[in-house]
């Protein structure tokens, strides 16, 4: 995890420049955001999926930070006054306390712009059948039927009452979209067709389900110094949430069994998937 986000806030240096003119707030605050902090898990994903197929390392490590961008865009637009409107963010001021709410607003618009043009890049692959269809996953996954669709539910949840049924289908857009496309770039680099991603779309499944689970009980219980953000705000805004919904018992039992399922999902595999077998106990154990 460490080797990748050096790796990844490398790619992110090296990509935002800042500029001598005056977008130079707008690559500050993107800078800001995006290098330095963050526990990395999509660029993570990314690199294990693809170390079974025999990707090179640095092909992987360009499209984890593709994804990664995407992310730190969500976060940056999640941070917002009009969403959540927090104060912190990984251990710093969140981009428009920085920046200001409109230089952030583009910041985020400019990774998200961003990481399609940098799936794009013949760098990333020379296949350009492999690039059109990573950018397609990307798109659909953080798109209304991924990430900011179950973004849109979580807004709406403060005034809906969700049900157990539901705030699974939210979290799964919302969390586990990028999750799961995360997995899936790392076989489509591998040239694995779809048929051929079943396990690992089982595994990425019930891994993104247990990460928010772990999300809810650190929201519940965490400390704030080592989360860098602040917590409690679901209890706050009287949101349903996994712990909400099921307790801290259950939710923990819950999270076991899910990770344990995603481990499962990788038996046909060997020690090369270790990786992805550590990241799902890390999952269990992380305090942040």
């Amino acid at each position: 995890m460490a080797a990748i986000a050096a790796a990844v806030d490398r790619h992110f240096d090296a990509l935002l420049p800042v500029p001598d003119d005056a977008r130079a707030d707008l690559y500050r605050c993107m800078r800001h955001a995006a290098i330095g902090g963050g526990k990395r898990l999509r660029p993570l994903l990314v690199a294990a999926a693809a170390d079974l197929h025999g990707v090179d390392r640095e092909a992987s490590e360009r499209v984890g930070t593709a994804i990664e961008a995407i992310h730190v865009y969500s976060l940056i637009h999640d941070d917002l006054p009009a969403m959540d409107d927090d104060d912190l963010r990984r251990g710093k001021p969140t981009a428009h306390k920085a920046y200001g709410e409109a230089t952030a607003i583009l910041a985020g618009d400019c990774l998200h712009a961003l990481a399609f043009e940098w799936l794009a890049d013949a760098d990333v692959h020379p296949d350009p059948f492999v690039r059109a269809e990573l950018v397609a996953a990307l798109a659909r996954a953080s798109g209304p039927a991924g990430m900011a669709g179950g973004q849109a539910m979580d807004l709406a949840a403060a005034a809906t009452p969700f049900d157990l049924t539901g705030i699974t289908r939210l979290q799964q857009m919302k969390t586990g979209a990028l999750i799961a496309v995360s997995v899936e770039a790392g076989a489509i680099l591998g040239h694995v067709p779809p048929e051929g991603r079943t396990g690992l779309r089982g595994y990425a499944h019930d891994l993104g389900l247990a990460f928010q689970i772990a999300d809810d009980l650190l929201d519940a219980e965490g400390d704030e110094d080592a989360a860098g953000k602040r917590l409690r705000k679901d209890a706050d805004a009287r949101k349903a949430t996994f712990l909400s919904l099921l307790g801290p018992e259950r939710a923990r039992a819950q999270c076991r069994m899910l990770t344990e399922q995603a481990v499962e999902h990788l038996h046909a595999y060997g020690e090369e998937a270790d990786l992805l077998r550590a990241i799902a106990a890390y999952v269990v154990e992380r305090d942040r």
